[in-house]
């Protein structure tokens, strides 16, 4: 009998061992997922479509132009849901990010290794650093660059000092930097206007492209839209979008308008300072401010994926009312304009 239980052990520890490996062998999504991930993709390729949040996605949802797909509408994976449809006869996968940096990156790797996507578009609402367009424009930057990775230069040292590990190639004084002191009230008085807190450098990202050697990192700051995508985006610059907030009496000085500008910045950060917003409008040039663009473009270009992202202005960061940030008055006009201007866009990759 002693033999016959350890043969049963044995063999309920293979079995187990086996399961677990199996287990292991599908990275964690079950085999019922995976086949439902190769159904999807014999409708591809597919434009990938990246939103932010609800407010900017259900728009499309409700809108005519988007037809969902009867056959998978819908296919939840690791706590994403992709969306299948169509606009324009372009057929597309839709997948919510959440907000920051973090959730667009992980959202947009996911989505580019399971499904058979030849390009993405994002959109959504940003704060404004340029002061010649208004709330309810409709921004499509050549560039993007994510501004909340620094290197916090220890009190004491200044633009002559090499930063901590700059010699191994880990950080670079290249991009510039921002000094607290330079914000100081009283400034007139040199005791009074020195602040410990230094200054911050502004790092590019550790890239590690498809198309290169593994573990040999790379570096980018400005990453580039896609040339055809941006070019093509020239076609939606006269489009006519509402000034009213739907169902009010809430009106812009005049209507919205889109416009191609050069420089988008992204960071973890919601921007409601107007000193900050002027800093990066004169050191980098940024239009639409906000907190998921770069993350998609530097996941796109990694992966070799062209991409453009349309971003409406919501508010003047830090300007605009004393009273508070316009957000809240404007987001909805503000994501219905980004929306409308996506749902123009996105058929024209079909005519290529």
């Amino acid at each position: 009998m002693g033999g016959v239980r350890q043969k049963l052990l044995a063999g309920a520890i293979v079995l187990t061992t086996v399961g677990l490996m199996a287990t292991a062998a599908e990275g964690y999504i079950s085999g019922k997922t995976w086949t439902a991930i190769n159904r999807a993709n014999r409708h591809g390729p597919f434009v990938g479509l990246v939103v932010p949040n609800t407010f900017e996605m259900v728009p499309v949802l409700n809108s005519p132009s988007f037809v969902a797909s009867k056959t998978i509408p819908n296919l939840d994976v690791q706590g994403r849901r992709f969306r299948f449809g169509a606009i324009g006869g372009q057929n597309v996968v839709m997948v919510m990010t959440g907000l920051s940096m973090l959730n667009a990156g992980l959202a947009t790797q996911m989505l580019l290794s399971l499904f058979r996507v030849k390009g993405i578009v994002h959109w959504g609402i940003a704060g404004n650093a340029n002061e010649d367009l208004q709330i309810g424009d409709v921004t499509i930057p050549e560039y993007w660059a994510h501004l909340s990775l620094w290197n916090w230069q220890r009190y004491g040292d200044g633009k002559e000092n090499e930063l901590p590990l700059e010699a191994a190639g880990d950080y670079t004084r290249e991009y510039g930097f921002l000094n607290f002191s330079d914000y100081t009230v009283g400034q007139g008085n040199p005791a009074m206007a020195a602040n410990e807190l230094n200054s911050i450098w502004y790092q590019p990202e550790e890239i590690f492209p498809a198309s290169g050697v593994p573990e040999e990192r790379q570096h980018a700051f400005w990453v580039r839209a896609s040339k055809r995508y941006y070019a093509l985006a020239a076609k939606l610059e006269g489009m006519e979008l509402p000034a009213c907030v739907n169902g009010t009496t809430t009106c812009l000085p005049r209507a919205p308008r889109v416009v191609r500008v050069s420089r988008g910045c992204s960071g973890n950060v919601f921007l409601d300072n107007a000193r900050y917003r002027q800093f990066l409008r004169t050191k980098f040039e940024c239009t639409p401010i906000e907190m998921e663009s770069a993350a998609v473009a530097l996941v796109a270009y990694q992966q070799g994926v062209p991409f453009l992202t349309i971003r409406s202005l919501s508010d003047l960061a830090g300007g605009g009312s004393a009273l508070g940030n316009e957000a809240s008055t404007f987001i909805s006009i503000a994501a219905q304009n980004a929306v409308d201007v996506m749902l123009k866009f996105v058929p024209l990759l079909k005519e290529q």
